[in-house]
């Protein structure tokens, strides 16, 4: 018998393929990807990439919300972005979202995203 709780909002854009938002197993939330989709429209926000980064954060919380929590209960956040020379731009609207104890965090730069974004994020969440 699986402890498995599928996370679902109408807050976030809705999972485009043969995925959950999240899955909380226990007090653990593992959140999928989220590129900057306006939940409502399911359209790219903008093609700047901090109002990209901006609505990456927001969807992620509203998924965190979702599951009984708030982007302070991500432990480990991965950023996937298309251009690392934007590393500092994500530092910088990182910190309007968080505060000490900052999570674990990996940045990678990778070739494409989904729906041609410019960043995506995933992120673990302990309740």
């Amino acid at each position: 018998m699986s402890n498995k709780q599928v996370i679902t909002t109408e807050n976030a854009p809705a999972a485009i393929g043969t995925y959950s938002q999240a899955v909380k197993v226990g007090e653990t939330v593992y959140m999928s990807g989220q590129i900057p989709l306006d939940p409502k429209t399911m359209e790219l926000v903008s093609e700047d990439f901090s109002e990209q980064t901006h609505q990456v954060f927001k969807n992620l919380k509203a998924v965190a919300q979702a599951a009984g929590g708030d982007l302070s209960d991500i432990v480990k956040l991965n950023i996937f972005m298309i251009d690392l020379s934007q590393f500092a731009t994500v530092n910088e609207i990182m910190a309007q979202y968080f505060s000490l104890p900052y999570p674990a965090r990996a940045a990678v730069e990778v070739s494409a995203l989904p729906r041609a974004v410019k960043i995506e994020m995933d992120a673990v969440l302990a309740l």
